[in-house]
């Protein structure tokens, strides 16, 4: 009995593998698709730099602005420090102005209408500084005034005033104004009272000196209340009242 061939299956070479249709490890869901995991491959974190935004560069007008406040607040520090030390060094004060005596030596009534009048002043001034002198200089204007009407006009002569030094100007002075019906009028009525109020105004510059330093030009301003009791000619009137204010101006 001849023996049975047997067949073995010959696998084709050149055929492409199969794939299982479901892989092995995976599920199914309900309604039996399988479901894939998915793990996807590891990768390298790189940490990121986050790199500042560009500064916008400032205007050449803002510098200059930045720079000259600087520079005024610098020199703001610099002069009200050096102001600090000069006062405490020469401890300024004030000086002092009154009015000792007042003459009227010509006051008429001039044909045209016109009122004439000529004053005799003495002044003191007072310097009560110790390390600080007055060089009043050229340029100076006085004037004496009754209500609204100028009476007169004069000026402070030129001169030295030392440390603690006290000075007594006499002084003439002389004006003309027109409106010599009504101011004679007004001063006839403002005499039947016994009291007629004058003002004195001093403009005066003068330059300041702190020890060998002689300072720039400045301008005294002082302003005196007379009350007299008349404004007759001849005669030394009395002063009932007197008052000066001392102003500095730049």
């Amino acid at each position: 009995m001849a023996d049975h061939q047997r067949i073995h299956p010959v696998t084709d070479v050149e055929a492409p593998p199969t794939v299982p249709l479901v892989p092995r490890g995976s599920s199914r869901s309900e309604k039996g698709d399988p479901i894939n995991e998915y793990y996807p491959p590891f990768r390298r974190t790189i940490p990121v730099i986050h790199t500042k935004p560009p500064r916008k560069k400032r205007s050449c007008c803002c510098k200059c602005i930045c720079w000259t406040l600087s520079l005024l607040i610098l020199l703001l520090i610099i002069l009200g420090a050096t102001a600090g030390i000069l006062y405490a060094v020469f401890k300024p004060k004030l000086p002092k102005y009154s009015i000792d005596r007042l003459r009227i030596t010509d006051f008429r009534l001039n044909n045209d209408s016109s009122l004439f009048a000529e004053f005799k002043v003495r002044i003191t001034t007072t310097n009560p500084n110790k390390k600080i002198g007055i060089y009043y200089e050229d340029g100076s204007h006085l004037n004496v005034w009754y209500k609204n009407f100028k009476l007169c006009e004069g000026f402070l002569p030129k001169f030295y005033q030392g440390h603690q030094n006290i000075t007594v100007l006499d002084l003439g002075l002389t004006g003309q104004n027109e409106d010599g019906n009504s101011l004679m009028t007004a001063l006839f009525e403002q005499q039947q009272t016994g009291s007629i109020p004058l003002d004195l105004n001093v403009k005066v510059p003068v330059r300041v000196k702190l020890g060998k330093l002689k300072l720039m030009k400045v301008k005294f301003k002082v302003r005196c209340k007379l009350v007299v009791d008349s404004l007759s000619t001849d005669n030394l009137i009395r002063i009932r009242s007197s008052s000066c204010k001392f102003k500095l101006r730049i």
